[in-house]
């Protein structure tokens, strides 16, 4: 009776981890980070315009130079331009090439073949960036979003620096960084600091997409 007893134990606990898989297996000593949908990687494609955004306007014609405008993205994704007063345009989301097209269509009621140019206004690192952000989460001073720049060499390391740091008790050797494809397919990559600062392995300090989420837990000691 004892041995059926200890076969069907042994049974059960392989049946769960079969059936739950290594990382569930280790989130039952809290080794795995908890994820929150609200701020799993996304993919991305391109810097979009959204609330918060600069941007600088050119509207001209063939007869007439351009005009140029600074205008702000407001809370509502809106922006407000002389001529279209009473018709705010929304560009939430939009890449430049979709508001200017817009604008030209817009545009088209009082100008004959209007000719718009729309970019962002020089982004000092400050505010909204139209590049996405990065999250960081877990053992780091300053949790939360950080702006990815323009030249888009955010890695690891720089991410970390711009988070305030790792707290006394982070795990440095078992950084997470988890991101999605355009599939929705999430992969999660391990960064081991040790191996960045002390073997000089600069090859291991990843470059970072925005949308991805870096994840530094706590030592276990």
């Amino acid at each position: 009776m004892g041995k059926v007893c200890t076969f069907l134990y042994g049974f059960v606990i392989l049946t769960c981890v079969c059936t739950c898989g290594c990382e569930t297996y280790r989130d039952w000593f809290g080794d795995k980070e908890p994820v929150d949908s609200s701020v799993v990687a996304t993919w991305w494609d391109g810097p979009r315009i959204r609330p918060g955004i600069a941007l600088i306007v050119q509207v001209g014609t063939v007869a007439a130079p351009p005009t140029t405008m600074q205008v702000l993205v407001d809370q509502s994704g809106n922006i407000t331009l002389p001529l279209l007063l009473q018709e705010p345009v929304a560009c939430d989301g939009l890449t430049l090439e979709s508001l200017k097209m817009k604008l030209v269509k817009a545009y088209s009621k009082y100008y004959r073949q209007p000719m718009i140019s729309v970019t962002f206004a020089p982004y000092d690192g400050k505010g909204v960036s139209p590049w996405g952000t990065v999250t960081v989460l877990g053992e780091v001073m300053n949790p939360g979003p950080v702006n990815m720049p323009a030249t888009m060499d955010l890695t690891v390391t720089k991410v970390l620096q711009a988070a305030g740091g790792c707290k006394p008790f982070a795990d440095k050797t078992s950084i997470r960084v988890s991101r999605c494809d355009k599939d929705g397919n999430q992969t999660r990559t391990r960064v081991n600091l040790n191996e960045i600062g002390k073997d000089g392995r600069i090859d291991k300090d990843i470059a970072l997409r925005a949308g991805d989420v870096v994840w530094v837990p706590e030592t276990w000691y």
